[in-house]
């Protein structure tokens, strides 16, 4: 039951239409479940991330678990929070979004095995649907429904135009939940009406109840959901040490909502540790999401590099000076240091490093193409 709580309650905002009796069906019985995509994009985001860190959740509890491709949806374009209407994508950009996500899903969710997720289309049912069928079903639902949304209100109080076919996202995403005959449906709690009208229609052909699980949203410290409408998504399809860097740019607000959406990092004592010291936390939260994608042998390299070009700021040696025979002689054409003397001062003062070796000598031959120190901030390379 600890388990089944963990993962009813991690990272979750609402469940309809009660957490008690989700999880009292999940503990005698395997559920099948799904969350769907609509490929607008060519690469997964991590605002897409928290629902398979969800679905991974289930997946490992041995519950049935559906990745659903929103092809046939992605071509309609969900209306959710959009003012505007969505253009409208081709089958072909669709598919084309599409080729890429097998390999970013297979990093989060177990595509082999005992219990392997199932991938699975909306146009292989939607596509077959005739005009008959969709009167039908859209006779389960009242325009009174469909305008109550917020987005919708907002058009209209604004005199802009809703068009027809966006009142009939929410229906076709209904359709899946049917198609697929599923006891659940995972979506960002944005998603809500969509899958609230999978429950309706459920009801209504079936008879049967479908639990909807809305997670909590990730949204940046303007209170922005993160992804793709708003720019400010973080790619899943980045290189690694640019995905560790993404992370490393997010404001510290969002740091412990991060650990509980994005990583399995025990959340205990977590809140504290990062009031104490948010760059050492937002290190190990960066690292545990690049592990998590790409290896630990990437999150470590990717945490090196990380720290060697944005924390050290690794030095280009990008000025070149004339060799003229020992180290003191050479550094004394510098501007910087201007004289003899004074180079050899320098030296005395193990403020100089050749080639990342302190030089405590005088008279040291120079050979040509030694990277050069001078103090904290002056960087040469002999020619």
């Amino acid at each position: 039951m600890d388990e089944i709580d963990q993962v009813l309650t991690r990272g979750v905002a609402q469940i309809y239409p009660d957490k008690k009796g989700l999880a009292d069906l999940i503990a005698k019985q395997k559920i099948t479940l799904y969350q769907g995509f609509d490929p607008s994009m060519p690469s997964l985001h991590l605002g897409n991330y928290v629902g398979l860190m969800k679905l991974r959740g289930f997946q490992k509890l041995g519950h049935k678990v559906i990745f659903l491709v929103g092809d046939f949806t992605g071509m309609i374009g969900d209306p959710t929070d959009k003012l505007a209407t969505r253009k409208k994508l081709s089958r072909a950009e669709v598919e084309d979004n599409y080729k890429s996500w097998r390999e970013q899903i297979g990093r989060i969710l177990d595509l082999s095995g005992n219990n392997p997720v199932e991938i699975k289309f909306n146009s292989h049912w939607n596509d077959k649907l005739t005009f008959k069928d969709l009167i039908e079903t859209t006779s389960n639902f009242t325009v009174q429904q469909m305008i109550e949304r917020d987005m919708f209100q907002k058009r209209l109080s604004e005199n802009e135009p809703i068009y027809l076919h966006e009142f009939l996202y929410p229906v076709a995403q209904a359709i899946d939940s049917v198609e697929m005959d599923v006891d659940l449906e995972i979506g960002g709690s944005d998603q809500l009406f969509n899958m609230l009208a999978g429950r309706t229609l459920m009801k209504a052909t079936k008879g049967k109840e479908k639990f909807v699980l809305t997670t909590k949203l990730l949204v940046d410290k303007d209170g922005r959901k993160v992804g793709k409408t708003t720019g400010n998504a973080i790619f899943l399809d980045l290189p690694y040490d640019k995905l560790y860097a993404g992370i490393m740019a997010f404001p510290d607000e969002v740091i412990l909502p991060s650990y509980e959406l994005l990583t399995e990092v025990d959340l205990e004592g977590l809140e504290e540790k990062i009031k104490q010291n948010p760059m050492d936390e937002k290190k190990r939260l960066a690292f545990e999401i690049v592990k998590l994608l790409w290896g630990a042998e990437k999150a470590n390299e990717a945490q090196d590099s990380f720290k060697k070009t944005f924390q050290e700021k690794e030095p280009e040696f990008s000025l070149s000076i004339e060799n003229k025979g020992t180290l003191e002689e050479t550094l004394a054409q510098l501007p910087e240091v201007g004289s003899l003397s004074q180079a050899k001062r320098l030296i005395e003062q193990n403020a100089i490093e050749v080639d990342g070796n302190v030089i405590t000598e005088r008279g040291i031959k120079i050979q040509g193409g030694e990277q050069i120190k001078v103090g904290k901030k002056l960087f040469l390379k002999i020619k």
